[in-house]
């Protein structure tokens, strides 16, 4: 029995469905979603499904549960959400991707590509033709909108407070995010769930799976983090591996301001000798990439790593991929691993050094359990898990492992 099912039939045991589930995806994260299906009727559907005919169980079982949605716009580049099936009485899940800038409107004979603003404003809309009937409203959201904006420094706006005040005041129960820059915006209102998930689990599994002899100890890995603000993952990642960790102090210049924000002057590392040692560095996202790659060449040209491991949970990309391409051939880093949590250009997974971390599997399992109103501990410390899969690893069971990673038995 695969691990799926036993977690399921605990699932079944604990507590009925809360509602018939259904899903809206977005435009912005249409693909996500249609994985994140497949797995939860994977979930569903498989030997144990004894409560077929349970009336208490009507709509468990199906091969779709994703709800259509049109978000049709005029000329003038105002939109409207038009749902075309009734969510009445239905535990609703809406995924959003902010950061997808791929898709394109047009505006008084303009094509205008869509901002996180306008992915925003079409969340809502979808939340508007609810109107109030579903059974729970819950968010998707895996990068938080506006989640730089965490804090007032001066004379500015809080905008990640004010989106997810927004959000509660339109009624949704649950948010669910990764990797949140500041997840204290849930004090807006500690009445509705804010869960806030990482993903080392899935970052050792696609290291292990695509660096054949890797070793993972603390005399062959050192855990970085770019920057104090990446700390906390960094700290937990390493204590769970049994590894050292290291840390890069951004210096800035607080007397300019450039792009909205103070330019970094130098990187100034803390930590152990790393010659000889391999680095894995943490962080949750990769913008323009100018401040990780300048991490990974001190790590490899003024520390003697052997080789650097770039591990994000959103890689953005916002200046391109040539700055990766020149720094790979530079020797800067050996991998890059991502989550496909946000949208990823086509033309990414065409480079050598990138290596993708589904996501869509965690995800599917997060909202079963939401969807049973079991609790959700064990999903956000996964510490069990990356235990047993190093276990594997380091008695050199390849064979065991490479069978199980082609079943897929874990998250």
């Amino acid at each position: 029995m695969s691990t799926e099912h036993v977690m399921h039939d605990k699932l079944e045991q604990a507590s009925n469905p809360v509602a018939p589930l259904a899903l809206i995806a977005l435009p912005s994260c249409d693909n996500f979603a249609v994985k994140v299906n497949e797995w939860i009727r994977y979930f569903r559907m498989g030997d144990h499904n004894e409560h077929r005919d349970d009336p208490a169980y009507k709509g468990y079982y199906k091969d779709d549960y994703r709800l259509p949605v049109a978000l049709p716009r005029f000329s003038t580049g105002e939109g409207k959400a038009v749902l075309e099936q009734s969510t009445r009485g239905k535990d609703v899940y809406i995924f959003v991707d902010i950061t997808n800038h791929s898709i394109t409107y047009q505006m008084n004979g303009f094509t205008n590509h869509m901002s996180p603003d306008d992915h925003f404003q079409d969340l809502k809309r979808v939340i508007s033709a609810i109107n109030g009937k579903a059974r729970r409203i819950n968010v998707i959201m895996p990068f938080l909108y506006e989640g730089r904006q965490h804090k007032r420094s001066g004379r500015e706006s809080l905008d990640a407070a004010i989106m997810y005040k927004e959000l509660c005041d339109l009624g949704i129960k649950n948010f669910i995010t990764f990797d949140a820059h500041d997840p204290r915006i849930q004090n807006v209102n500690p009445l509705v769930d804010f869960s806030n998930f990482t993903s080392p689990y899935q970052f050792m599994k696609s290291l292990m799976r695509s660096v054949d002899d890797l070793i993972i100890d603390k005399d062959h890995i050192v855990v970085i983090s770019p920057d104090e603000g990446a700390l906390d993952r960094t700290v937990y990642f390493a204590n769970v591996i049994g590894a050292d960790t290291g840390m890069f102090y951004k210096r800035r210049d607080y007397s300019v301001i450039v792009n909205g924000k103070n330019p970094i002057v130098a990187h100034e590392f803390l930590g152990t000798d790393l010659d000889g040692k391999d680095a894995i560095i943490i962080d949750d996202m990769i913008s323009s990439g100018g401040s990780i790659l300048d991490t990974s060449r001190q790590l490899k040209q003024n520390m003697h790593a052997k080789r650097v491991f770039l591990c994000t949970t959103f890689g953005l990309f916002t200046d391109g991929l040539d700055v990766f391409d020149e720094a790979y051939e530079k020797g800067y880093f050996d991998k890059l691993v991502t989550t496909n949590l946000t949208y990823q250009p086509p033309e990414l997974k065409d480079r050598v050094w990138f290596e993708e971390a589904d996501m869509s599997k965690y995800t599917a399992m997060i909202i079963d359990f939401i969807n049973h109103d079991t609790g959700l501990s064990s999903m956000r410390t996964p510490t069990d898990k990356i235990h047993k899969i190093l276990e594997k690893i380091n008695k050199h069971e390849q064979t065991e492992f490479e069978q199980m990673q082609l079943e897929q038995t874990e998250f």
